[in-house]
């Protein structure tokens, strides 16, 4: 995934993930970089990704790979690990057709500058949990100036309240060392 972020440049990039889910854990086994349209802020996936990683699919059902497709990820050059509100409707309607689903997020940039992954792992809450939540800001506005917490703003952005970080841990190859130096 970072190479493949990394590749990117300053557009964006995307990619579906195969793996496994047991119990809260989501092992991703395999990266699958998508033919995707990238701008400096938006990745679109069309109906070429889409038959792109149906073929995909097809093939590994035909060499009994069993892994399914676990998420999705994307890249965000240069502006931090977070989801859009693109990123949020996007991973709900993810999370409708298959769950469990995950986005991660990836800035190529700080990882090259900093020698570190910068990764964010994320889900979004339901749909009636997030209209809970509003509700909820909705109301403590009316009565009182109740601001959003700036630590929580400044880490996740305007869409917060729609999502949540995963823990992370990963592992990297040789040839991902290679490409931090």
């Amino acid at each position: 995934m970072v190479m493949h972020t990394k590749s990117g440049g300053d557009l964006e990039v995307m990619g579906m993930m195969q793996g496994k889910v047991k119990g809260d854990t989501f092992y991703v086994l395999d990266a699958i970089p998508l033919p995707v349209e990238g701008t400096e802020t938006r990745v679109n996936a069309k109906a070429d990704s889409d038959e792109y990683m149906i073929n995909h699919l097809e093939c590994c059902e035909k060499v009994n790979r069993p892994e399914n497709v676990v998420g999705w990820y994307h890249s965000h050059p240069g502006y931090g690990c977070w989801l859009s509100g693109i990123d949020v409707n996007s991973e709900i309607l993810y999370q409708k057709v298959q769950d469990p689903c995950m986005a991660i997020v990836i800035d190529p940039h700080r990882t090259m500058s900093a020698g570190k992954v910068e990764i964010g792992c994320f889900r979004t809450y339901s749909e009636t949990h997030i209209k809970k939540i509003e509700e909820q800001q909705k109301d403590s506005k009316q009565t009182s100036d109740v601001a959003v917490p700036m630590e929580k703003f400044e880490e996740l952005g305007l869409h917060y309240h729609k999502y949540y970080k995963l823990e992370t841990s990963f592992y990297k190859t040789a040839l991902d060392n290679q490409l931090l130096d």
